[in-house]
């Protein structure tokens, strides 16, 4: 395990030392500029990198920048290059429209990308040295992903069409009929109807084949399919790759049949890139999740992602190989306990990299294919999308005081460089809240983790108000990581001492302490969190326990809801996204296997178990002033839940607010909307913790 090295190497260091001694005396006594904590602003105006490919040579990366536009309300992205070293970063695209997923052809000469220029998305191409892009695709319907055939000439996309039109032409028809007619009333006949903040629409994503010259016709490799490609949680390029020689495709899909709405069986297909053959089901026999494929280099070895336990979408996820000569599988690692996130092969197919949640951090590990072993590359912070690039693998890295940048360590875990360094003028320029991860013995004498930030510029001797932010999933983790809806940091910025509990329930603990919340939302939890906040009062001598608040999202939110009929140690709550009604919601909401999962069943069948541990049964002791934010999109949380726990604090008489985005899903994206949520939240839990 290592750590990461200063950002500016060490001669440089020495030199900048030296020049000081030779700076006039009233030039060296000029006092810096006093440095301000984290704002909304700040993080508006961070610069997002994400999706880096390294090219055929190993000495190059392509990767994607967001940048914010407030003004438009939206973000925008650009595709950049860099070589591994660090050096000669620059911006490739610089088109008003978005630029994203770039693809290095066979001789690394050439970037191949998406653009929505031109109102649709399409693949683009433009070469590494500069110049002017121009267009691959010209199709009627939007490309949604693509990966580019080892010879160069041809293309897969996944494309979204009616399973039965003939071409692309023909859905393309057909949506144009709808979008000119006067009646927009929508007809469904089976689940799911609508899904995350989108109306279903009948078509389902398929993958084809396009020719980057001829462009004629694409071929569809799941003609009359019924199926939706891909369907990994916010999937889309990672669940469709080609083997090597390029006659093989294999993509993850979901039957979107009468079951889809509480099932998670996700299966592997393989079909023949000429599309002469159907495509034939790899993992037929687990009816559990089954994605993320990836073929060794040599081509004789299928790796992928597998969970094996039906309806349940956090499931340990288990790294399978599968011998494709001879259909033998075993699972890498069976004993390791974690839930690694993808699969990454070394070029000689004795190791795999990926990354996994760890112990409050996410991070990037090596396994070794031959004994099974996994090793820690890289433990501090958020670590993620690794990439080989010779004997380094490149990987965007955060952590709480920093936002993501590329960096890169050696294949032995040794050496660890910076490869961008976009943000580092910003970050230097914020007074960050000190961090710390601290344990305590939480619900049933288990060892629990949480984290402490203290505020920014924080002056020894004073007490700072409390913010405890409850994360969502609840299968999930908040720890060292730069978050840009709810990041600590935004807080200790205002002022507050923040603290955050990744209570049972949470992952990167071993997968028992996961699934210890199933069917106990408001006990273990609750218990962990009022005990981690009690610990982190005894430990941190500037947190001031008379002013304390809590907020939270997703089951955080519901969290607030039960805490409100708990207790009435909190100045202030903020439920963002919450339920008020756990049986209800059942019937609300789109991906039924999570409410069936977690409570036991559908609510007919398994009552108690949405009864067990319900916010609305406890609305009588319900006194905490609290804030209420919901988004109208939302179809996993739907809006009615936020719009309850608003009326039944206004019939309680309770101080509280409503914000509600009518253009907003789980979560709140678009730039102005973000700025009036930070508005709206810290100026909440200001009026109730200022002495």
């Amino acid at each position: 395990m290592t750590t990461l090295k200063h950002p500016f190497p060490a001669a440089g260091r020495l030199l900048a030392c030296a020049l000081s001694f030779l700076l006039p005396a009233a030039a060296a006594a000029a006092p810096e500029p006093a440095k301000k904590g984290l704002t909304v602003e700040d993080m508006l105006a961070m610069q997002r990198v994400s999706g880096p490919v390294v090219s055929p040579d190993g000495k190059r990366v392509a990767f994607t920048v967001r940048d914010t536009d407030v003004a438009a309300n939206r973000g925008r992205t650009d595709v950049w290059i860099t070589h591994v070293d660090g050096t000669g970063a620059r911006r490739l695209t610089t088109h008003p429209e978005n630029d994203t997923d770039p693809r290095f052809s066979a001789d690394g000469n050439t970037l191949f990308f998406l653009s929505t220029r031109g109102g649709s998305s399409q693949v683009w191409r433009i070469s590494v040295g500069g110049g002017e892009a121009e267009a691959v695709t010209e199709l009627p319907l939007d490309v949604n992903a693509f990966r580019l055939f080892p010879d160069g000439k041809r293309l897969l996309i996944a494309v979204d069409v009616y399973p039965d039109a003939a071409t692309l032409a023909d859905t393309r028809k057909r949506d144009q009929a709808r979008e000119e007619s006067k009646v927009k009333a929508l007809v469904f006949d089976e689940l799911l109807f609508r899904h995350w903040d989108t109306w279903e629409d009948g078509k389902r994503s398929h993958l084809w084949v396009v020719d980057v010259e001829k462009k004629g016709e694409p071929l569809d490799l799941m003609k009359g399919m019924n199926v939706d490609c891909p369907t990994h949680p916010f999937g889309g390029v990672e669940d469709m790759i080609i083997s090597p020689d390029g006659k093989t495709v294999v993509f993850a899909a979901k039957d979107v049949g009468t079951r889809a709405a509480w099932s998670t069986n996700v299966d592997l297909f393989s079909v023949p890139a000429d599309g002469k053959a159907r495509p034939v089901k790899l993992t037929a026999a687990n009816e559990a999740w089954d994605g993320m494929p990836a073929f060794s280099p040599d081509g004789k070895t299928l790796g992928y992602l597998a969970m094996a336990r039906p309806g349940y979408e956090s499931d340990q996820t288990r790294i399978v190989l599968l011998d494709l000569a001879t259909g033998k599988r075993r699972v890498l690692a069976d004993g390791w306990d974690r839930s690694p996130d993808s699969v990454v092969f070394s070029a000689d197919g004795a190791t795999v990299f990926t990354a996994a949640d760890n112990l409050g951090s996410r991070a990037l590990f090596a396994l070794d294919v031959a004994k099974g072993t996994p090793r820690i590359l890289h433990g501090r912070g958020t670590n993620g999308d690794a990439q080989l690039a010779g004997d380094r693998v490149v990987f965007v890295h955060d952590r709480l005081d920093a936002p993501g940048e590329l960096y890169s360590i050696k294949a032995d875990g040794t050496d660890v460089r910076a490869v961008t360094r976009l943000n580092e003028a910003r970050v230097n320029a914020i007074a960050w809240g000190e961090s710390e991860q601290f344990t305590f013995k939480g619900a049933h004498g288990d060892t629990v983790h949480g984290w402490a930030v203290k505020p920014a510029n924080y002056k020894p001797g004073t007490k700072a108000p409390v913010a405890m932010i409850i994360h969502g999933g609840p299968q999930g983790s908040m720890g060292d990581h730069f978050h840009y809806r709810w990041n600590p940091q935004a807080f200790a910025g205002r002022g507050y001492g923040v603290v955050f509990i990744d209570f049972h329930g949470s992952t990167g603990y071993g997968q028992a302490f996961t699934d210890a919340i199933r069917g106990d939302w408001g006990g273990a939890p609750y218990e962990d969190l009022m005990k981690g906040l009690d610990a982190a009062l005894a430990k941190y001598p500037w947190l001031d326990g008379t002013r304390t608040t809590a907020l939270g999202a997703s089951f955080g939110g519901y969290m607030i809801n039960w805490i409100n009929g708990h207790t009435d140690r909190f100045k202030a709550l903020v439920v963002h996204d919450g339920n008020i009604d756990e049986r209800m919601a059942y019937f609300d909401t789109e991906e039924l296997w999570f409410p069936e999962w977690e409570h036991g069943g559908p609510p007919w069948e398994a009552a108690d178990g949405y009864m067990k541990h319900n916010p609305v049964d406890l609305v009588k002791n319900w006194k905490t002033p609290t804030l209420v934010v919901h988004g109208a999109r939302d179809f996993r949380v739907v809006d009615t839940q936020g719009m309850g726990t608003f009326t039944a604090l206004q019939r309680r008489g309770v101080p509280s607010r409503m914000l509600w985005f009518p253009d907003e899903n789980h979560w709140v994206l678009k730039p102005q909307n973000s700025r009036k949520w930070h508005e709206e939240v810290l100026g909440w839990l200001d009026r109730y913790t200022k002495k």
